[in-house]
């Protein structure tokens, strides 16, 4: 008989054999809260203009060198689930947002940290939960108070470039008002009258080579890839799309046929030829002088479209075929039939160009009713044109918000740092033990300025106590000055200016989270199912 062990009374003897356990104060909240203050502490050094890069390797030993926060996260498997919740909270700002990842991982980790003074003194979980949100709803009472810019006309170039500038300074200090023209160009010219503003449209294509001051916007897309055919350019060109191959039409069924003699042979291989010339004419009668398609070309096919002056382009993407008939304004046809004059889209200029040693297949459009731009980013390294391109999605994201709400706060640790002070002045009228919760919220807020001259090599606590004077004293718009020794500057004068939607939403989501890892009092964790792990489905190329 095989030796029975028993198990251990209580809640473990409820569980499967390997199931993990854990509850009470010392388990449970002091464990969580010590994940989450290790993963903020990493965020933190890679937070705003002078962060630091993070070099990351994933599971498919891909390398990025970033100091984008939501990279970061992406690209690491964070298993502890504390920590995967402050990771979902910055995913949603994210979606919300498109920017201030890092601001509600480091806020949700800086309440943390000082909730467990807390707990230490004996305050409970859910009082410190409830001060907190006390504090967040007293937040976001002030914020609208301490507005100092709105962007009404985005339209404007100058105005634009303005509100998009601090956003891509956090990631590129030094080339901001460069990208920033480039992005206010590249989303300004696609603004639709009506409906609203699409990040997907702001097109990024990378070529190695040359320097970033040598990036353009291009109306219309860019591919790298070379044409098919013999033509390399077309002016005015009438683009007919396919998604399937041009090609001799294969039969949908399978057939045998008999040949007996030769001239049966000839005459077969003729006809065959005969149809396909007649398709290919059919589509240059109608008009069309370029075919995209999304599969092959044959060689008999490619040699009549020389014939009849066409240029061949061939896209292997599905979505680059239908972002491009957005593009043109044509439709894409599944068979090789020639399109109608509707079903026909319309470019000023097609054109095979060289940048540095890679080839580009260009379609621009001149006019006013370009749907779609693209950014040409040149730059040494793939890595480096990578974080370019997260600066410039970043970019694109803030106008996509300013044309929603143009309203801007005062940046660098400003906002953080008035708030506290509004904070510690609400603390002082609450009765209950949320006033210390409250409290710890100001505290909290200070991190921001803190981590700001830290990562710029200044002394923390030199600026986070003039920044204080200073606030006190009236100046609501005084935040860190990151280029001179331990001072502080008017943000508001240095353009330094934070989309009050991001503040708004990741104060919220950073209280949200912090409150939630709080009240958790027990973790339970089952065994995990043997064998390996399931497969995700395969993600498209970045429309998943």
């Amino acid at each position: 008989m095989a030796l029975h062990v028993p198990k251990a009374p209580g809640f473990a003897q409820m569980l499967k054999e390997g199931a993990r356990h854990f509850s009470g104060l010392e388990e449970a909240v002091y464990r969580n809260i010590t994940a989450c203050k290790e993963f903020a502490q990493s965020v933190r050094s890679a937070y705003g203009p002078n962060g630091m890069n993070k070099m990351v390797i994933n599971h498919i030993e891909k390398q990025f060198v970033t100091s984008d926060a939501a990279t970061i996260m992406r690209e690491l498997d964070i298993e502890h689930p504390a920590a995967k919740l402050m990771i979902i909270a910055s995913e949603m700002q994210d979606a919300e947002v498109g920017d201030g990842t890092a601001f509600v991982v480091i806020l949700a980790g800086a309440l943390l940290e000082c909730a467990e003074e807390l707990l230490r003194l004996g305050v409970t979980p859910g009082e410190v939960a409830e001060g907190y949100e006390l504090a967040v709803e007293k937040c976001l009472e002030i914020l609208p108070s301490l507005t100092c810019l709105e962007i009404k006309d985005f339209r404007n170039e100058e105005e634009v470039v303005k509100g998009i500038r601090t956003s891509i300074q956090s990631k590129q200090y030094g080339h901001e008002d460069f990208l920033a023209r480039l992005v206010a160009k590249a989303c300004v010219s696609i603004l639709p009258e009506q409906t609203t503003f699409n990040v997907d449209n702001v097109r990024v294509c990378k070529i190695l080579g040359s320097g970033l001051l040598k990036s353009e916007v291009v109306q219309g897309m860019v591919f790298k890839r070379q044409v098919e055919g013999e033509i390399t350019n077309v002016k005015k060109a009438k683009v007919a799309l396919y998604s399937c191959a041009v090609d001799i039409m294969q039969t949908e069924t399978k057939g045998t046929v008999l040949i007996k003699t030769a001239d049966e042979l000839m005459n077969f291989s003729r006809g065959e030829e005969n149809m396909l010339e007649l398709q290919i004419k059919a589509i240059a009668d109608a008009g069309a002088n370029v075919i995209v398609a999304g599969a092959k070309f044959g060689d008999m096919a490619l040699h009549f479209m020389n014939k009849y002056g066409m240029m061949a382009v061939r896209l292997n993407s599905k979505f680059d075929l239908r972002r491009l008939s957005k593009t043109v304004g044509g439709t894409v046809l599944p068979r090789m039939t020639a399109p109608s004059a509707e079903e026909m889209g319309y470019c000023d200029f097609v054109s095979v160009e060289e940048k540095g040693d890679t080839p580009l297949v260009i379609f621009r459009m001149d006019g006013k009713d370009s749907r779609i731009s693209t950014i040409v980013i040149r730059g040494a390294t793939d890595n480096y044109m990578d974080d370019i391109e997260r600066a410039i999605d970043d970019g694109v994201n803030t106008f996509k918000s300013i044309t929603r709400d143009g309203k801007y706060l005062p940046g660098a640790g400003a906002t953080e740092c008035e708030l506290s002070r509004q904070l510690a002045q609400y603390a002082d009228t609450l009765p209950g033990l949320e006033q210390y919760a409250v409290r710890k919220f100001a505290t909290a807020l200070e991190m921001f300025p803190k981590v700001l001259a830290d990562n710029s090599g200044h002394k923390s606590t030199a600026v986070v106590a003039k920044l204080l004077e200073e606030h006190l004293a009236g100046k609501k718009n005084s935040g860190v000055d990151i280029e001179s020794e331990s001072s502080t500057c008017d943000a508001v004068a240095k353009e330094i200016l934070d989309l009050y939607v991001c503040k708004y939403w990741g104060l919220k989501y950073a209280t949200s989270a912090a409150a939630t890892i709080l009240r958790v009092d027990q973790i339970i964790m089952a065994k995990r199912a043997g064998g390996p792990k399931a497969r995700k489905p395969a993600g498209s190329d970045d429309e998943s």
